[in-house]
């Protein structure tokens, strides 16, 4: 009993002098919590994308943006930055010049509010079971993921906006096809999350959605069953986006060009699985696209393919100026 009162007065005074030398505990932590250097690039980005628009644009390996299920590889910087020049250009830039009077005065209030909270960039491409070969992904109105930047050759930039359907092994690549279509389909998703259009839509080319089986059809065969691509097919959410995001970054001719096909696929009779209305079904859902974007957000559809295209062609004529991080000749 003596020994258990000594031991038990020996460990309150443990415990008292542990209390008491508090203050001496040294206040540096273990972990680093100093925030990363910024070079130049980060800085750029802080004034032209998070700053303006609360927009991260990552384009170094993070294990929590990425995918872990698949083998991908961050983006070269050279490529990096390439891109985050063009995407202000002709997407976020677009937008402000479009909405100009309708979302404040310059416009730039639209895509404050929606553009998404993350551009994530992978060099490589992401390939699923199927064989696809993923574009880009948009998750829950926040985030947007584009794969394969590694493929883009700084020195020759190309953008096809005069082609109906891409040609997808073309070098150098089509940056129309892999980016910035797929930027206006992925914010398209991110709209009508936002507000739903009107489900009429949904009907119209019900009867020849592919759905999985859409990998297995070439891209031009789409108009055949009333779309304007392969992937419109495979369900009707990815119909509407690609309406959207082929409707403004093509040419009014190679638009038509797509219904021409449509017309053409409809009238003949030798192709028993077409649709019979192919031309007519797209234009009926390229109205109730344009009517939706027009009522709902006060986005006129032609007015913002005018100036996708227009920008487009100037990135395609000047280049970019990785040294200043903005087109080349640029007076600002």
């Amino acid at each position: 009993m003596k020994y258990i009162k000594y031991l038990l007065m020996l460990t309150i005074a443990v415990l008292m002098t542990a209390c008491g030398t508090d203050n001496d505990v040294d206040p540096q932590s273990i972990f680093d919590t100093s925030a990363p250097a910024r070079n130049s690039f980060d800085q750029w980005l802080l004034e032209n994308y998070t700053n303006p628009y609360n927009i991260s644009f990552i384009y170094k390996y993070q294990d929590s943006e990425t995918n872990n299920s698949y083998n991908v590889v961050p983006p070269s910087l050279e490529t990096a930055k390439t891109l985050a020049i063009i995407i202000k250009h002709v997407w976020i830039d677009a937008y402000n010049e479009c909405m100009q009077g309708v979302f404040g005065a310059d416009g730039t209030t639209f895509m404050k509010t929606y553009a998404p909270r993350i551009i994530f960039l992978l060099g490589s491409h992401q390939y699923r079971t199927s064989g696809e070969r993923v574009l880009g992904t948009a998750e829950g109105g926040l985030k947007v993921t584009l794969f394969g930047t590694n493929e883009i050759d700084t020195e020759n930039l190309f953008i096809d906006q005069e082609s109906s359907y891409p040609d997808t092994d073309a070098l150098p690549i089509d940056l129309n096809y892999w980016f910035f279509h797929t930027m206006h389909h992925e914010f398209c998703h991110i709209m009508t999350q936002k507000k739903s259009y009107d489900t009429s839509f949904q009907d119209i080319s019900a009867a020849h959605q592919r759905l999985g089986d859409w990998i297995n059809m070439p891209y031009s065969d789409g108009p055949k069953y009333g779309f304007v691509s392969n992937y419109a097919s495979s369900e009707y959410n990815e119909d509407f986006a690609e309406i959207f995001a082929t409707y403004v970054t093509l040419s009014e001719e190679a638009w038509n060009g797509i219904i021409a096909d449509a017309k053409k696929y409809a009238e003949d009779s030798s192709i028993e699985a077409r649709s019979e209305t192919a031309d007519s079904d797209i234009l009926n859902k390229l109205e109730i696209v344009k009517k939706y974007f027009n009522d709902t957000w006060g986005l006129d559809m032609d007015k913002m393919r005018d100036i996708v295209l227009r920008r487009s062609n100037e990135v395609v004529e000047r280049g970019v100026d990785l040294d200043r991080m903005t087109l080349k000749n640029a007076t600002n």
